[in-house]
């Protein structure tokens, strides 16, 4: 079964090692609450915001060994209300957990994003 896994967080900077370290950050809790296997990801898809242009977030990901998953960017409209430096995942997994035990995870200034999900670790 193929389930969605969210999350998102901010940059320090619009820097390529902030980027990179971030989406590091980001995608190794991802993994580490769900244990999700490398392997059993179909894709991955990132957006970010247009503040953010140093560098693509799917290399953080590469940086990873994440080099046999399909990883795939896009740049978000620019929303005034949105969080600056924001990057954004959606993974792609295929498991056999429910959908209600999949953890999403937000971090640093991308918690205002689901203020119902904080501490959901």
């Amino acid at each position: 079964m193929l389930r969605g896994v969210r999350g998102a967080t901010t940059a320090t900077a619009n820097e390529a090692a902030a980027i990179s370290s971030c989406v590091q950050e980001l995608l190794a809790q991802i993994v580490e609450i769900n244990e999700i296997q490398i392997s059993d990801i179909g894709a991955v898809i990132f957006s970010s915001t247009p503040d953010l242009n140093a560098a693509y977030p799917a290399a953080g990901a590469r940086a990873l060994g994440w080099g046999e998953v399909p990883l795939f960017g896009t740049q978000e409209i620019e929303n005034p209300n949105g969080p600056p430096n924001c990057v954004r995942v959606l993974i792609l997994w295929n498991t056999e957990k429910e959908q209600r035990a999949i953890k999403h995870v937000y971090l640093h200034g991308a918690t205002i994003l689901r203020p119902d999900l904080r501490g959901n670790k």
